[in-house]
Parts: C-alpha cells; structure tokens; sequence
C-alpha cells in the first residue's frame, strides 16, 4: 500500500513536469497566456483524479500548483526566450487533446513532447526566402516600383540572414530590432545610390517589416480581452519598445542622411 502511495506521487510529479514542458514550448513560441494555462490545466486533471489545478502565466514565467492527497505540490518555470512558432503551438494543441482523450502513459507523453520542442519546421535559407519575398511585396503595396521590390527584396535578405546569425549572441529584443532596421536603413541607402533601387522609403518600410511585432501586439490584445491584464500588459510594452527600437534604427539614419552627413 505504501509502496502504490510512493509510485502515485511519483507520477503525480511527472504529470507535473509533463505538464509544465507543454506550456513552456508554447509559451516560449508566442502562445497566448489563457491558452497556456488552459492546456497545463486540462493535462493536469486528466490524470489521477487530481481536482484542485490552478496555473498562472505571465510572458516570462509559469507558476504551476496542483493538491494531491492533501498535499500541495508546486512548480515554477521561467521563459527567457521568446520566438514565433505557430507550428509548435499547434503540435502541443493536438498532443494535449490525444494526451487527454487517450490512456498515453505519461513517460510516452514526456518523449512526444521533447519531440516537438526539438522540431526545425523550416530551413534558414527557407526562412530567409520567403521571409524577404513578404516583405518585398510591402514594398509595392506602399507605392514602389520594380526596382524598389527587387532592393526591398535584397535588403530584408540580408537582414533577416544578418538576425539569425547574431540570435546566436542572446541580445535583447530591442538590440535586435535596433541592429535590424538600422541595417536596414543603411542598406536602402546604398541601393539607391547605387542606382539598384528608387525610392529610399520604400524600400525601408518593405525591409523592416519583418522586425514590426504584429504577434506581440495581437496576443497583447487577446489576452488583455481575456482577462489576463498583466500579460497583456507586458506584451503591449514588449511590442511599444520594439517599435521604438525599429524607429531609432531608422531615425539615426535618415538624421545622418537629411543633415548631408551621408
């Protein structure tokens, strides 16, 4: 009897983990806070009769509490990293609705999920690609010419190319952004210069439109209408001093380039 007790905490602890790790990988990938909480609750009371479950996310951490035989076991996750990875929202989504409405040991659960959270959806050269092809299309959108889609497209290449290989250096967001629409900036300058491109706006607004934090400011939003207003309140300043740091970039450049300076 003693040794059941002893195995049963030792699966309530890892439905605990299994339960955190979900919520980690979609939080870390640009999920919104209630649905977070809501998959780390339904993986939690799927199992063991567990009846008390009370989860709270922020962007930057998950706090985890569940009571099991009048014992109250708790957990606490920090997020330092956070992307955009819909995919692997979408996995985790589909894995707790399997998790849930099957007898999935927890172990076979645990693989699953570290499967996922391993997964490359698309290749950097994919990635870098179409990235640029997007934003190349803003380029038109806002007025510009031929020419200006074919620098836009160049630009954002680089750029986007350029971000990938300093994420490696774990800087802020605003540094990221900063160093982005600068680059950006610099290099659509040069483009009409050098007589590939026209119009110089054009061609910066296409280019950083990848750096604009259209996920940070939907999710702070939604969770915002939600209910969650301290989530949705980080991630509205998140996306505020993102769009400061793309026009700092930008500014510091066209400052230089209004004064004759460049």
């Amino acid at each position: 009897m003693e040794q059941n007790e002893k195995n049963d905490r030792k699966e309530v602890k890892k439905l605990l983990v299994l339960a955190i790790l979900a919520g980690k990988i979609m939080l870390k990938n640009g999920a919104e806070t209630y649905r977070v909480e809501d998959t780390i609750e339904r993986i939690c009371k799927s199992r063991k009769n567990i009846k008390y479950v009370d989860a709270f996310v922020t962007p930057t951490g998950i706090f985890l509490s569940l009571e099991y035989n009048e014992e109250v076991m708790t957990y606490l996750q920090r997020i330092k990293t956070i992307s955009i990875d819909l995919n692997k929202i979408n996995l985790v989504n589909e894995f707790s609705r399997k998790f849930v409405n099957s007898s999935m040991s927890i172990d076979e659960a645990l693989i699953e999920l570290k499967k996922i959270d391993k997964i490359h959806t698309y290749k950097l050269l994919s990635k870098v690609c179409f990235g640029s092809m997007a934003c190349a299309f803003f380029s038109l959108l806002f007025g510009g010419t031929f020419l200006d889609f074919i620098s836009s497209y160049l630009v954002s290449f680089t750029v986007l190319f350029t971000l990938n290989k300093i994420d490696k250096l774990d800087l802020t967001f605003f540094l990221r952004n900063f160093v982005g629409a600068l680059l950006a900036s610099l290099l659509s300058f040069l483009a009409v210069k050098l007589g590939i491109g026209e119009n110089m706006d054009k061609i910066i607004i296409g280019s950083i439109m990848s750096l604009v934090p259209g996920v940070s400011i939907t999710n702070a939003i939604r969770d915002t209408m939600s209910g969650d207003y301290v989530s949705g309140l980080s991630r509205g300043m998140e996306a505020i001093f993102s769009a400061l740091a793309i026009a700092f970039g930008v500014g510091i450049l066209l400052n230089f380039y209004l004064r004759g300076v460049i």
